[in-house]
């Protein structure tokens, strides 16, 4: 995975309030992970409020505020869409982060239990580039994610609309790469209408959130 898509992960999620940890620096390509090194991302919602539902699957801007920490897998497959296919036959690449060696070290990493009274329930995220548009596969690939643990999705359009609509041109991001990028290529015009560009394939669900 680059530094460009963690960072656009880290930024969608610092600009929209949460405090971000990331977990490790460098690569792992020659040997198996470890437990520490199939997180990519930790978040941390300092604005939840006990007592909240929780967030849609779906992970969208509007649900995040019912999410109080999770742990985030970041897939960047970008030419890629996950089909039920992909999803049984690539399960260790995909899934190894919810095993429970994993969990407990997320959770020893947020220094506090899930059963501790004021914390929420650990949320496990994995961003991906895209689901199936077209039925049955669409909702086959949502109930296999389900069942194997995940809480909720985003994909890597979402996160970027999103990041779009907050960029401000008047503005230097001098300190995110990322962000510059994007406030740049929105001052010349390079992006179409993102309200025009919602209906895609990323979920059917994209207009009631926005």
């Amino acid at each position: 995975m680059s530094a460009v898509d963690e960072s656009i992960v880290r930024e969608y999620f610092e600009q929209n309030g949460f405090f971000v940890r990331q977990v490790r620096k460098y690569q792992v390509q020659a040997r198996k992970k470890t437990s520490d090194e199939e997180v990519d991302l930790l978040v941390y919602n300092p604005t939840w409020r006990k007592g909240t539902r929780k967030p849609d699957f779906f992970l969208f801007p509007s649900e995040l505020k019912f999410m109080q920490r999770a742990m985030v897998a970041v897939k960047p497959w970008h030419t890629d869409v996950f089909s039920p296919a992909m999803l049984r036959n690539s399960p260790e690449k995909i899934f190894s982060f919810l095993e429970d060696n994993v969990l407990k070290e997320v959770n020893r990493l947020f220094a506090a239990d899930s059963s501790e009274i004021g914390m929420g329930a650990l949320t496990k995220v994995l961003v991906l580039p895209a689901l199936p548009t077209s039925e049955p596969f669409r909702s086959q690939s949502v109930e296999l994610l389900k069942a194997k643990g995940i809480d909720c999705i985003i994909s890597f359009r979402s996160m970027l609309l999103d990041l779009i609509d907050k960029v401000e041109t008047n503005r230097s991001y001098g300190k995110s790469d990322a962000l510059q990028m994007i406030r740049i290529l929105k001052n010349y015009d390079l992006f179409q209408d993102t309200q025009l560009t919602l209906p895609h394939a990323d979920t059917h669900s994209s207009n009631r959130n926005r």
